[in-house]
């Protein structure tokens, strides 16, 4: 039998952005985003990336939907590369969308709702046939009247504008949708809605989901699978149950600790300790080790854990996993 091909693979997928100044003889400096990133998104796969500001994970999602090219590595769709040998972009990427942090600036304010979501369709098939009719679909798909349509981004409400950006991104028929904090510019009662939105487009339309977001709970409801990145590297992943209930990485049981427990409505053990590092000069050996209580000096500030396996599909990046 033949294994599945994955929807999205990245492989040792890095990037960095080089910075000014440093004067005529000085050394160069370079940002470094995200680095030697490998990561395997199956169909029909819900995964959760997260992580604090900082850590790379909205770089990560514009790569993977093809927004940036990495600096090095490569990303694969479907089993083809994203880019051709000139770095531009192959037709593969449509299965790809992405779903943006900001719906009011991911709209054009010129534009009717109706116009955007019919150039998106005439972009993805390249046909006129039926727009109207394909439009009023994809807008009830979302949960919004085709009244809407001749609306402009700025009568709507914040809920109703993200609701647009999903249907403007299903009108690619997209395999896999790349949701970059999608609740965090809405209000807390919306945020509910939208999340019950994608979890019902996920089941109903075999949607696969690349989650990214900073609110622990709703990767729980959502994801079938976590990623945790510290410093613009994975450094825990494993299925969702697994890491909320025993995080192998000091770093995640810290990040969790910023989350309610579902049994007891309080917030567990630990603290959230120190800052996320400077992403220009990070620490060398283990970059979490400053902010760790379980850190060996003589190890950690020498010797940066490489990702490895554990038991139960588990992958840690701590000499203590």
């Amino acid at each position: 039998m033949m294994a599945e091909t994955a929807l999205l693979e990245l492989k040792q997928v890095s990037k960095r952005y080089a910075l000014s100044g440093g004067g005529l003889f000085g050394k160069a400096r370079s940002l470094r985003a995200v680095t030697d990133i490998d990561l395997v998104i199956r169909p029909g796969r819900s995964v959760g990336l997260v992580g604090e500001s900082g850590c790379g994970k909205s770089t990560l999602a514009k790569i993977a939907a093809g927004f940036v090219p990495p600096s090095s590595g490569s990303v694969m769709v479907k089993g083809q590369p994203q880019r051709d040998s000139k770095g531009h972009i192959m037709p593969g990427r449509r299965k790809v969308q992405m779903v943006f942090q900001d719906p009011l600036a991911a709209l054009d304010p010129r534009l009717t709702i109706g116009a955007q979501i019919e150039e998106a369709l005439v972009l993805a098939s390249g046909s006129k046939e039926r727009l109207a009719e394909r439009r009023d679909d994809l807008l009830r798909n979302v949960g919004l009247n085709p009244e809407f349509a001749t609306r402009f981004p700025h009568e709507l409400s914040g809920g109703q504008r993200q609701r647009v950006v999903i249907s403007r991104a299903l009108a690619a028929e997209p395999e896999l949708l790349v949701c970059d904090e999608p609740l965090a510019a809405l209000d807390v009662s919306v945020q509910a809605q939208i999340l019950a939105l994608l979890d019902e487009l996920r089941r109903s339309m075999g949607l696969t989901l690349l989650f990214i977001s900073h609110q622990l709970s709703t990767v729980r409801y959502l994801c079938d699978e976590v990623v945790v990145m510290y410093a613009g590297r994975i450094i825990e992943q494993g299925k969702t149950s697994g890491i909320y209930e025993t995080p192998r990485h000091p770093y995640s049981t810290m990040l969790l600790a910023t989350a309610l427990d579902p049994r007891t409505r309080r917030k567990r053990e630990g603290a959230i300790v120190g800052e996320a590092p400077n992403p220009i000069a990070l620490p060398s050996g283990c970059p979490f080790h400053p902010r760790c209580s379980k850190a060996d000096p003589a190890l950690c500030m020498n010797e940066r854990p490489p990702l490895r396996a554990l038991d139960g599909g588990r992958l840690a990046a701590c000499h203590f996993a």
